[in-house]
């Protein structure tokens, strides 16, 4: 007896190219009802031979079921985009969504990477434990440079000027070593 290999998955993923796709093509997504992540208009990625790309959007739908591939390409053939691709990791693929991961790629700023119908990008673009030392080492010079001896300043600068790296950590996880760093600045200087 041979056994039927699942080919269907979850989450799936697709380019929208602006000049193929309907104007309304966000619509059709969001008619489904089904989360989705868009990422910024890529139009500034090249090819191996330094040729400007030709501009797109991914974008990454989350199904709460699996879905065939033949599923997901009447929807891609909706949108006049390409054959979907299945994804393997959804955290590398929304980070991929401004290369966070590759440095030798044009990075794209990872606030223009939105969520539609419930999908929140920012569960996915958390920074790893190495991203988040040196954000901390970052924060502390920082703190250093400025002269900074209370908590809100740092904050409060977070949140107008580094909102999309230090105000999450900040918010998340890293307040109470920054804290007790600025308060043994305080306790030095008595």
């Amino acid at each position: 007896m041979t056994k039927t290999i699942d080919t269907r998955k979850r989450n799936w993923t697709f380019f929208v190219y602006p000049e193929s796709a309907p104007k309304n093509w966000r619509d059709v997504l969001n008619e489904m009802h089904v989360p989705w992540i868009e990422s910024p208009l890529h139009d500034k990625d090249v090819d191996s031979n330094g040729e400007l790309k030709k501009a797109h959007w991914h974008v990454l739908i989350l199904f709460s079921s699996k879905k065939s591939y033949e599923q997901v390409r009447e929807i891609t053939l909706r949108l006049k985009a390409p054959n979907p691709q299945k994804v393997l990791d959804l955290k590398g693929m929304v980070r991929y969504f401004a290369h966070m991961d590759d440095p030798n790629k044009f990075q794209y700023n990872k606030s223009e990477i939105i969520g539609h119908a419930g999908a929140d990008p920012l569960i996915y673009l958390s920074a790893t434990s190495g991203e988040r030392y040196q954000l901390i080492k970052e924060m502390i010079g920082f703190v250093k440079e400025n002269d900074i001896d209370e908590i809100q300043d740092l904050i409060d600068y977070a949140a107008e000027n580094r909102f999309d790296d230090w105000f999450p950590l900040l918010c998340d996880n890293s307040a109470f070593i920054m804290n007790n760093y600025i308060k043994s600045i305080r306790h030095r200087i008595r």
